[in-house]
This record gives structure tokens, sequence and C-alpha cells, in this order.
């Protein structure tokens, strides 16, 4: 993978390890993360919206096209968004 790209859509090609986190042949975004990276990890966004670490061999990275990655880009945000919001109320409740 270029360990230079700030995020990136990869898609998981093994998850020996993680079979309830990762699903096989699922796209998923990066967070930039280089210590994580210099240990060969890779710091994925999973359905929840929030981002974990998993060994970078799990993933290839993949281009998507440009209208693609666009859309892709908004869900990811989007998610992200709702799950900040359950995190906030959660907290509230405590």
């Amino acid at each position: 993978m270029n360990r230079n790209d700030a995020s990136e859509a990869v898609v998981c090609i093994d998850n020996e390890g993680n079979e309830a986190s990762l699903q096989v042949w699922k796209i998923y975004k990066t967070v930039r993360d280089e210590d994580a990276r210099s240990d060969g990890l890779l710091r994925v966004i999973d359905e929840s919206g929030e981002d974990y670490l998993f060994p970078e061999e799990n993933f290839a990275r993949i281009e998507l096209p440009g209208e693609v990655k666009r859309s892709f880009d908004r869900a990811i945000r989007k998610q992200r968004q709702a799950a900040s919001r359950v995190s906030s109320a959660t907290r509230r409740l405590r």
C-alpha cells in the first residue's frame, strides 16, 4: 500500500482472527495513522463509524472512480457523524 496517502479505500482480503469485525471483500475507508502503519497496522472505519486497528496484510488498496469516491466519502462522513451523536448521547446518560 502507498504509505503516503492520508486516507484511502481498501478491500478486506483476509479476516482470519477478526471474523466478527471484518467482512471479506467489503470496502473500508482508512484513517491516517503513521504510527500504526509503522507497526504494520491500518486504522479502518467499520460499520459503527468508529475506527479500529487491523493488520495491514488483511487489506488491498483500491482506487475508486471519482463519483464513487465522492459518494463513498459522503457516506463515511454521515456514518461517523451519526456515531459521534450516539456516543455523545451515551455519555450524557451516564
